[in-house]
């Protein structure tokens, strides 16, 4: 019973082996760049171990029977065979051995036998689209999309294309839509598409509520980002841009007057100046235009230096401050950059130490491990100094003299 286990158990572990050596020469078969010559190392390596086999057994016999010479003379070309074979089979297999040791380490440089990751080439669709060809750049275009229909950059090529070149926006806007329609597309390609898209609405065909509706879909397609307050504080400023357009496009003669004559002997030039904004008209044109854009950073920031720097409210400057920095998904500079803006015209108005320190140590409250932070500490270290400097210094009461002294004539002891 035994010796039938022992030769099951030979059996085995001669399958394991001979599966072993199978896959092993599989893989390697598979992985190496000259297969035919790899098939002529193995042959001729089962060939010179069988060969080798067949002779040590031949001469284990004459070892076992013969005299003392013949035995030595056995030994001796039993030795030199096997070194022989040892020699001939490193000699043939030295280059897949190192290569074997050493192939960790080059595939850290080289990459390995990994093939490059496929990418889109839009060359040739750039070099025709150079050419003036665009009907052929599109089909370029196309056949790179077709293999990677995910890819920014060609969407970008096709849609810039057929609104620039081929004059067709709404094909252009079908691209674009096709691309960011899609759930699993990122939300800042999403919204530089958009904005591209509103873009070509503006520029080629004027296009307000278009570009609008561009800019819309970002603040319902990402609500509470960041890119609902860029997109929103761009739309707060296309009526800007819609008047200056129409404004280039509609150039009315302008009477231009004549110029004061003799203007280096005049007295003042004071009145020559052109008359400024009036800051209260101003401030109502910001509190208006706030009413239909409460997300416009830009102009609700000017609104409060109006109402610091004229109106001397710090309280209404603070309150419009502070309604910036609370809205959520600002960028930590702007929060920054306002909170020190605040600290500012407190410091401008008069206000003390401890009225300003609050406002700078909110920054490093908020963004502790941030350079902004970091600035802001620096502030606060000089801050006893620099509210200090901006205490009004007490006037002193000047004597009256006499004007246009430098004019009169004698000496100085006549004066």
């Amino acid at each position: 019973m035994s010796q039938i286990l022992e030769t099951i158990g030979s059996f085995i572990l001669f399958g394991f082996l001979l599966g072993f050596v199978g896959w092993l020469f599989w893989r390697t078969l598979k992985r190496s760049d000259d297969p035919p010559k790899l098939i002529f190392k193995w042959v001729l390596s089962i060939a010179l171990v069988t060969g080798e086999i067949l002779l040590c057994h031949g001469v284990g016999g004459s070892l076992a029977g013969g005299g003392e010479l013949g035995g030595m003379g056995a030994a001796f070309l039993l030795a030199s065979s096997t070194a022989m074979v040892g020699i001939i089979l490193g000699i043939i297999w030295a280059p897949n051995i190192s290569e074997l040791l050493f192939k960790p380490l080059t595939d850290l440089i080289d990459g390995g036998n990994e093939p490059p990751e496929p990418k889109p080439c839009y060359s040739t669709a750039q070099t025709k689209r150079m050419r003036r060809e665009f009907l052929e750049a599109v089909v370029a275009t196309r056949e790179q999309l077709a293999r990677f229909p995910n890819d920014m950059e060609g969407v970008m090529l096709l849609a810039a294309i057929q609104a620039e070149d081929l004059k067709d926006l709404s094909a252009a806007e079908m691209t674009l839509n096709h691309f960011c329609d899609r759930p699993d597309a990122p939300p800042k390609q999403v919204a530089a598409a958009m904005n591209q898209l509103a873009d070509w609405h503006i520029k080629l065909a004027q296009d307000f509520d278009s570009a609008r509706a561009a800019l819309e879909k970002i603040i319902t397609r990402f609500p509470d980002t960041e890119l609902l307050l860029q997109a929103a504080q761009r739309i707060a400023h296309l009526g800007g841009t819609e008047k200056q357009l129409l404004a280039s496009l509609d150039r009315q003669p302008m009477a231009v007057p004549e110029g004061i004559k003799n203007v280096g002997l005049l007295k003042s030039s004071g009145h020559l100046r052109p008359a400024g904004i009036d800051p209260a008209q101003l401030a109502a044109v910001y509190v208006k235009h706030l009413e239909q854009h409460p997300l416009d950073t830009e102009v609700r920031e000017k609104l409060a230096i109006i109402y610091a720097d004229y109106y001397k409210r710090l309280d209404l400057a603070t309150l419009e401050l502070n309604q910036l920095v609370e809205q959520p998904n600002q960028p930590t500079k702007r929060v920054a950059h306002w909170l020190n803006l605040l600290a500012d015209l407190q410091i401008r108005l008069g206000a003390d130490y401890e009225t300003v320190r609050p406002t700078l140590e909110k920054i490093v409250e908020r963004f502790p491990d941030l350079s902004v932070a970091e600035l802001a500490r620096t502030r606060l270290a000089r801050l006893k100094l620099e509210t200090k400097g901006q205490k009004e210094t007490p006037g002193v009461k000047l004597g009256v003299y006499e004007q246009n002294i430098g004019l009169k004539y004698g000496s100085p002891r006549q004066l």
